[in-house]
């Protein structure tokens, strides 16, 4: 079988340089929460319509009655080997915050760390190429950025958008009855760990391209969608991660049919077969006990399975919309408007005193 190793042409193999990748890096959840809850509390302009006060997709701040700024940066390692691929993902990953918002991209930066003087310049100037080709298809420049020289490759974006001030869209909101749909597939982690083991055929690893660099624009259609309550897109922190910030910020539950979620095939092999990520199990750490599993009791494996695919970190992972049921078919059809492919009903928000996440 053809294994998909995504080597470039110089032979680099770049998730070798990193010691994790993609939204994988990212620090765990309950190690966040904690270095952030130490800072005093910043200023809060009534200009500033969303900061820190939910964990939400980006900060978005009004300039006139009629128009807000999106601001948002991401970056992270490699999570696949071509630098070219490795610098469209990043970019694809940094612009989803601000379609998550409601809004419309107008320009990027790039933000490049990079192991001058070892990692070649061809392969360099591949990754650089790879987010300015994301740029041009979003339709905004790359304006600019800074760079440094770093241990291991990071590359990402500052992305700015625009988005009139009543169309925000954020990660609270939700309201019990609410149907959740999810635009993108998971898998996307357990794709990345079995890559760095040289497990992934190569059609497995077109698979997870095609995945990780659709760009989330049906967010941006989303915003106009009254019956559209609330939305965020899935990366670092997994399915169930995001999902929680949803309900806490909501003040609800979510219940999700395990049948109904989408996960890549190959994903779900790999992960019976034990193949994870250790951001995985740093997520269940974090917020494990406000997952309810206990419809799995009676089968170990199945609940070892779906502890791995709900904490799986997305890399460029899809949106996660909460909207009124009578409107879930139209949000769907936007959805695949936007991108032929994607849109599932995945379970439903339900009144709870207690934020949690509930597996049917």
């Amino acid at each position: 079988m053809e294994r998909g190793t995504s080597t470039s042409a110089h032979g680099i193999r770049l998730t070798e340089w990193a010691h994790g990748g993609g939204c994988g890096c990212k620090i765990a959840p309950a190690v966040l929460q904690r270095l952030l809850g130490s800072l005093p509390p910043g200023l809060c302009p009534p200009e500033l319509l969303v900061g820190t006060e939910a964990s939400d997709d980006a900060a978005v701040y009004r300039l006139r009655e009629d128009l807000a700024i999106v601001a948002t940066t991401d970056f992270f390692t490699p999570v696949v080997d071509d630098p070219y691929d490795f610098g469209r993902i990043a970019a694809t990953n940094a612009l989803s915050d601000v379609y998550a918002m409601g809004g419309r991209p107008i320009l990027a930066l790039a933000l490049v760390g990079m192991p001058v003087g070892k990692l070649p310049e061809e392969a360099i100037t591949r990754i650089l190429e790879g987010g300015a080709g994301v740029c041009r298809e979003a339709g905004i420049p790359l304006a600019g950025g800074h760079s440094i020289d770093t241990v291991e490759p990071i590359y990402g974006l500052v992305a700015l958008g625009v988005v009139h001030p009543e169309q925000v869209k954020t990660n609270g909101g939700a309201r019990p009855g609410d149907v959740l749909i999810l635009s993108k597939p998971l898998g996307i982690g357990i794709l990345s760990a079995a890559l760095k083991q040289g497990r992934l055929s190569g059609s497995e690893y077109a698979e997870m391209r095609l995945w990780t660099m659709t760009l989330n624009r049906a967010g941006r259609a989303l915003a106009s969608r009254e019956a559209v309550h609330a939305m965020t897109d899935v990366t670092g922190f997994g399915l169930a991660g995001h999902l929680l910030e949803v309900c806490r910020a909501s003040g609800v539950a979510a219940v999700l049919d395990r049948e109904a979620i989408p996960v890549l095939a190959s994903a779900r092999r790999y992960a019976e077969e034990g193949v994870a990520t250790g951001a995985s199990k740093r997520n269940w750490a974090s917020y494990g006990e406000e997952v309810d599993l206990s419809a799995l009791t009676e089968d170990e494996a199945e609940a070892a399975l779906w502890r791995t695919l709900l904490t799986d970190p997305q890399t460029s992972g899809g949106l996660l919309i909460a909207c009124a049921p009578e409107a879930a078919e139209g949000v769907m059809a936007e959805i695949r408007a936007h991108q032929a492919l994607g849109g599932w009903k995945i379970g439903e928000i339900v009144e709870s005193p207690v934020p949690r996440v509930v597996l049917r």
